[in-house]
């Protein structure tokens, strides 16, 4: 029986080349199950969102969108700056729903993962970027959520695979998010 793949897009949050949220969506892409092909798209490239580029946008935004418009599934992995959305972030959201009745994003599965060097692990950027994604249409996982804490201290010596603690907890997230996925 041939294997039904579903694409998921992934942004990342951090524009940080040796991000510690990046690294955590390669670990996922790595933990997925192969009925998932996983892409990182980037946002750093994205022009600021503007409404006078609407009815001529740049090539970027059409690339990212047409990628968008592609995609089976929706994964977010950012951190948190000031209690809130990396900017980043929030444009590459603006620039997905735009113009108006244009909306790549609507009716995507979704979900989120969030991490921080602090205690909270990203906790109300997860909820600040929930609140975005469910306006643009998103059906946001809800169950399980992740929230990475003391997310410089996850990683093996080589400092590219998570240690033997977070392993499990991605591995069963991905998994729990690959089923949200496929109940579309």
């Amino acid at each position: 029986m041939e294997i039904m793949h579903k694409k998921i897009v992934i942004l990342v949050g951090s524009l940080r080349k040796d991000s510690t949220n990046r690294k955590i969506a390669k670990e996922l892409i790595r933990l997925s199950s192969e009925r998932l092909n996983m892409e990182i798209v980037e946002v750093g490239q994205l022009p600021l969102y503007n409404e006078d580029f609407d009815s001529n946008p740049p090539a970027e935004w059409t690339e990212f969108k047409n990628k968008i418009e592609q995609a089976d599934g929706i994964l977010i992995v950012s951190p948190e700056y000031n209690r809130s959305i990396p900017g980043a972030l929030k444009n590459a959201i603006d620039v997905g729903s735009r113009p108006y009745g244009k909306n790549s994003w609507a009716a995507k599965p979704g979900g989120i993962v969030t991490s921080s060097p602090s205690g909270i692990g990203g906790a109300v950027a997860n909820h600040h970027i929930r609140q975005a994604m469910v306006f643009v249409d998103v059906p946001i996982m809800q169950q399980p959520e992740a929230y990475i804490s003391g997310s410089w201290n996850i990683w093996k010596e080589d400092g590219v695979t998570v240690d033997e603690k977070t392993e499990p907890f991605l591995k069963s997230w991905i998994t729990a998010f690959e089923n949200w996925v496929y109940k579309f």
